[in-house]
């Protein structure tokens, strides 16, 4: 997690005017002024994604473009991911992982034909860029592409009201992508996100980043949502925050990600980490994530020990936790000792000193509604 002190400078997106001109509360996130949210609240902006489509500022995170031959065999070398199967136009989600097999990011990689289009946390996007630079043979350059805001548009109402401007993003499939002009913006469009919803994330030139916005915000069904309803609408979609549930100390095993491991990769076992990866497939992990909903109203947040509910010794921790407004009710995510993992199983969240009664429940705690 990069470090950024109260004196640090606040970096700032393309669309931090028009952020406070929609009268939007701005806090520090990853080294950035954001938008946490706007006049109507957190739960209404939550709500009206769920409901219709919401307008995200991503512009913090990384972009970058891996161009030459060979890329995705060496960008290979730092993720367990299957890159070389990607075909052109489609999108993968992946982690980059350490020797030590925890992992240092997950991040989206996109095959655009003539190069690889990578999106990374805000937070971790300098040591990524510096880690794939490193590892590039000759003849390869990752070109960052710190030119580039990124949106992201989500919602059941995001396809019909983009299309409306860009009729060719009715055809992308799920985790599909495509380069195109949108309102006159040459921009790189993907169907995913990070809500559960469909939606869309769109890179564009920063010179036209506000236009776009503009432009977008005046569609029907479309509002400006910031950071707290990001983080209530991916907890209830069972996904994972970097540097909360899964950080440089966290196994893909133990954080139930192993799907993004390719199978030709669980063949050759030749990616950072690969050992603990196959010992923790063959025998188990020592804990695993999974999702909590606690007894009545009170919310569990990230750091709060969890014990069984006989007592004793903690048996885990929260990494995520809040109040879900899809769900009416509180929701968390954490680390249990396996043995606890199973669906069901009674846990005690101990808050405030108290023992608050909970159980294992299913991930996601709202069923995801990409378009398939």
């Amino acid at each position: 997690m990069a470090e950024f002190t109260d004196d640090t400078p606040l970096r700032e997106t393309p669309l931090a005017a028009l952020h406070r001109e929609l009268g939007a509360r701005m806090v520090p996130f990853a080294g950035y002024a954001m938008p946490v949210q706007y006049p109507a609240g957190i739960v209404a902006e939550h709500l009206h994604c769920r409901a219709a489509a919401a307008l995200f500022d991503v512009s913090h995170m990384g972009q970058a473009e891996l161009i030459g031959q060979g890329a995705a065999a060496a960008l290979e070398r730092l993720t367990p991911a299957d890159v070389q199967g990607l075909k052109p136009g489609r999108q993968r989600y992946g982690l980059l992982t350490n020797e030590a097999g925890g992992i240092e990011d997950d991040f989206m990689v996109a095959n655009l034909g003539d190069r690889l289009f990578l999106v990374v946390n805000a937070s971790r996007k300098q040591d990524d860029f510096d880690r794939i630079a490193a590892a590039l043979p000759p003849g390869l350059r990752l070109a960052r592409r710190e030119d580039r805001a990124l949106l992201a548009l989500q919602g059941p109402g995001a396809a019909g009201a983009l299309s409306s401007v860009a009729p060719e993003v009715a055809a992308l499939p799920f985790m599909g992508i495509a380069e195109m002009t949108v309102a006159g913006a040459p921009a790189i469009v993907s169907r995913s996100g990070y809500t559960g919803e469909d939606g869309f994330e769109i890179s564009v030139p920063d010179e036209r980043a506000e236009e776009f916005a503009r432009l977008l915000l005046r569609l029907p069904g479309v509002a400006p949502a910031g950071l707290g309803a990001r983080d209530s609408l991916r907890l209830e979609a069972g996904l994972c925050l970097y540097g909360n549930d899964i950080d440089a100390t966290t196994s893909p095993v133990e954080a139930a990600l192993t799907w993004t491991i390719g199978k030709r990769r669980r063949m050759a076992w030749d990616f950072p980490g690969a050992g603990r990866v196959r010992q923790e497939l063959a025998d188990g992990p020592r804990r695993l994530r999974v999702g909590i909903r606690p007894e009545g109203r009170q919310p569990a947040r990230a750091r709060t020990p969890i014990h069984a509910p006989d007592g004793g010794a903690a048996i885990g921790e929260v990494t995520s936790g809040g109040f879900g407004p899809t769900l009416n009710g509180p929701m968390a995510m954490g680390y249990v000792a396996r043995a606890h993992a199973a669906d069901g199983t009674a846990l005690a969240l101990m808050v405030r000193g108290k023992a608050l009664p909970a159980r294992v429940v299913p991930l996601p705690f709202v069923p995801h509604r990409y378009a398939r």
